[in-house]
């Protein structure tokens, strides 16, 4: 156990020690991360490294069964869960490999989701997805229906879902996976420019080399940790003798 510490001041998220299993196996081993406001940072590794488990307990979808999440000097891990469900849909986006958008809306409508459900006027939610749309050069579409929409233009309408209400913070789980090169070129950009005019944190995860050099700075991560970390763990391979009083291998960025 150790007593809580708050963030440094110009970090936007800050987490430490973080830990989290999934049904036994470790997901998570020791993770800390600090990110500042309007930074761009990459979680790199292959697939099954913990990138998508440390976007969850960063963003509050997933409550670290050890470690800390601070957002803005608040501590997310010690909110109840309607609070994490605030702080998501009002100061965070997310942008999935899957757009998930629902086929009974048209296309402005699912961009405009986040905006409609907090309560925003229907002219004024309107307004804002179409002008994402338009960045996203998908404005045609807006009184189409997904289905009548490539995968690539889905893709689309997800990361202008995702940034339709300005958030402070979006995570990007491997936005760019299911995309041909011009198509995440395009995706990348806006998302680049974006967190670069409104000053959003962006933390991206991918194995793609050429969508992490987007980024201002990254993390490897390997079996749940640091990739330096993890490599340094499976070389020394200590037997049960020398495990007591090994400190939980951890990273500060």
């Amino acid at each position: 156990m150790y007593a809580m510490v708050s963030p440094p001041d110009n970090d936007v998220l800050w987490a430490r020690s973080l830990h989290y299993s999934h049904s036994g196996s470790p997901g998570l081993i020791g993770v800390s991360v600090g990110v500042r406001q309007g930074e761009i940072l990459a979680l790199t590794g292959p697939r099954g490294s913990g990138k998508t488990t440390l976007l969850r307990c960063l963003s509050g979808q997933l409550p670290p069964e050890q470690g800390e999440v601070w957002f803005n000097s608040v501590p997310v891990h010690t909110m109840g869960e309607m609070a994490r469900e605030r702080l998501r849909r009002d100061r965070f986006g997310w942008i999935g490999p899957e757009p998930q958008l629902l086929p009974e809306l048209k296309v402005w409508e699912n961009a405009a989701l986040p905006l409609l459900i907090a309560g925003a006027s229907h002219r004024r939610a309107r307004s804002a997805a179409c002008a994402w749309l338009d960045r996203l050069d998908i404005g045609a579409f807006a009184r189409k229906r997904p289905q009548a929409l490539t995968r690539a233009e889905c893709q689309r309408v997800a990361l202008a879902r995702a940034l339709v209400n300005e958030p402070a913070v979006l995570f990007a789980d491997e936005p760019t996976a299911p995309l041909h090169r011009a198509e995440r070129t395009l995706l990348l950009r806006t998302l680049t420019s974006a967190a670069r005019s409104h000053e959003i944190t962006v933390l991206l995860a991918t194995h793609d080399e050429e969508t992490a050099a987007v980024a201002d700075r990254r993390i490897a991560l390997l079996d749940g940790r640091p990739a330096g970390t993890a490599a340094v763990a499976a070389a020394v391979s200590p037997g049960p003798e020398t495990q007591e009083g090994q400190a939980a291998c951890s990273l500060s960025a």
